[in-house]
């Protein structure tokens, strides 16, 4: 059972996903990292320009996952290293360190608390968010243009790349594709029949939809939604 909620770390959420399911799980990208907690392990998942599918089995996950462009700075990492990836955070950070997160983790009488209190340091002794990449996110999930974006923010189209590369982990053309495929996902859950759903998030037509969908998430929205129809 999935269960999440807001986190005291601004713009994350805390969530934890209990499974005695087997077979394909599907993580579909949504422009964000979390900071993992699995069976004694603390992992980092990295940004995913496609659906990160693994093999389930009964266990229980707990994870931070951190606003769009707020992990690097936090994790000390930038983002297109971890591209695609789910890295133990001992990889990234002295082992000697993770071991003691860990420790304090497994004695905690709330492992999920304790991974957010892990979350909440890191923000303390982080340097403050950039602004400018809050306001990327916004552009581009209002679905303005790349090129808008860039002169928008007073930013030169190489100067936009490199930043969202460090801070996304992909370019701003990828988080915009995967931003309105949130947008979409968001409305095909409420119920938004399939060929509004297209015009509402900004794609050409439902044809359009359907082929970004698949590209992205690797299967049909309907399949995704569970729903046999537009």
């Amino acid at each position: 059972m999935y269960e999440e909620r807001a986190s005291r770390l601004p713009g994350a959420v805390v969530w934890t996903n209990a499974s005695s399911d087997t077979g394909a799980g599907r993580v579909l990208p949504d422009g964000c990292m979390d900071l993992l907690w699995h069976e004694g392990r603390l992992l980092v998942a990295g940004p995913d320009t496609r659906a990160y599918v693994m093999e389930r089995e009964p266990s229980t996950w707990a994870g931070v996952r951190f606003c769009p462009g707020a992990a690097p700075a936090l994790l000390g990492v930038p983002a297109h290293e971890l591209r695609d990836r789910r890295v133990e955070l001992a990889d990234l950070w002295p082992a000697a360190e993770v071991r003691l997160l860990r420790g304090r983790i497994e004695a905690a009488a709330d492992p999920v608390t304790a991974l957010e209190e892990v979350a909440l340091e890191c923000a303390a002794v982080a340097e403050p968010p950039d602004p400018v990449l809050r306001q990327i996110v916004k552009a581009l999930d209002a679905g303005h243009p790349v090129s808008a974006t860039a002169d928008q923010l007073g930013l030169g189209a190489r100067q936009l790349h490199r930043r969202c590369l460090a801070a996304f982990g992909y370019g701003p053309k990828t988080l915009g594709r995967i931003l309105r495929l949130q947008r979409a996902l968001a409305l095909g859950r409420d119920g938004v029949p399939f060929a509004e759903t297209a015009v509402r998030a900004g794609y050409a037509d439902q044809a359009h939809l359907a082929r970004d969908v698949k590209e992205l998430a690797g299967v049909p929205l309907g399949e995704l939604l569970g729903r046999s129809g537009g």
